[in-house]
């Protein structure tokens, strides 16, 4: 979010957070993108904020409701107030628990295995979701739309249409089994805590190969993951890198140096396998 926004949203999450007897005199920003991350002082709470219509918030606290009371591996909300989407001044603002960081990062064994059991929750749980297709879709549309990415180079923009297209055949084409899936598993959406590793972020929830998820996450990671169709991961890779490409592309992206990110993507889907980890092609591009 632009400085401005950032202003307004944290004076959005700290009223309503006020409003619902929450002590909320300070608010750090732990992350922003497209959407602000906040801790909430003294009363320790994480406030995730994003413009009204650009969330599926309600979505998000009602699956997580339901995958915490069955004790999957996702982080729980705020248990002191109603457990639902606030709106104030043009924000959505969902208000959950704070997990104080255990360990920097979550071990790749234990990554895995909290995936495995996140995978095996959300076989059980029946809503109405989009499909991974739906959001190649929604990549596609950026690409295609000089509006939408108006910096794009007509070449770049028939090469990376042309990828998505493709994988998006191929993939469908295998027939593999598809379920409900975090959509973008990848560490920043981990949390290391004293419960052990907890998934954040459910907004991104579509129905898909479970090859689709654990392309966004280490290879070490994958190596843990058992009966993995490698060939079928590797295909969703590539689509993830290709899609990752049109969002850092469109106009309204608010990624922190989304426009280099880009660029290196774009080189990288030409110069062809083995497709590298969102996290390596991170580490390539010093972002």
């Amino acid at each position: 979010m632009e400085i401005s926004d950032v202003k307004r949203a944290v004076a959005a999450a700290t009223s309503i957070a006020a409003s619902l007897n929450l002590s909320a005199d300070d608010a750090i920003v732990l992350h922003n993108s497209n959407k602000l991350a906040l801790r909430l002082t003294p009363c320790d709470v994480f406030a995730r904020v994003a413009p009204v219509g650009q969330e599926v918030a309600q979505f998000e606290v009602e699956l997580a409701e339901r995958l915490t009371g069955a004790g999957w591996p996702v982080a729980a909300l705020e248990p002191r107030v109603e457990p639902r989407a606030y709106t104030s001044d043009g924000f959505v603002v969902t208000l959950w628990t704070y997990y104080e960081p255990v360990t920097p990062q979550v071990s790749p064994a234990d990554y895995a295995k909290a995936l495995e059991q996140l995978h095996a929750g959300m076989r059980e749980v029946d809503v109405p979701s989009p499909r991974f297709t739906d959001r190649i879709a929604e990549a596609q549309e950026i690409v295609a739309n000089p509006d939408l990415s108006p910096e794009l180079a007509e070449a770049d923009r028939v090469f990376l249409g042309g990828r998505l297209s493709s994988l998006r055949q191929a993939i469908e084409e295998r027939g593999a089994v598809e379920q409900l899936l975090h959509g973008e598993p990848h560490p920043g959406n981990v949390l290391s805590t004293k419960n052990g590793p907890l998934f954040i972020d459910l907004e991104t929830c579509c129905r898909g190969p479970v090859e689709f998820d654990l392309a966004h996450v280490t290879e070490e990671v994958c190596e843990h993951y058992p009966n993995i169709d490698r060939e079928l991961l590797d295909e969703c890779r590539e689509l993830v890198l290709a899609m990752v490409a049109a969002w850092r592309w469109d106009v309204s992206d608010q990624f922190p140096n989304g426009m280099l990110f880009g660029k290196g993507l774009l080189r990288l889907l030409r110069e062809g396998p083995p497709w590298p980890t969102l996290d390596t092609v991170a580490t390539k591009l010093g972002l």
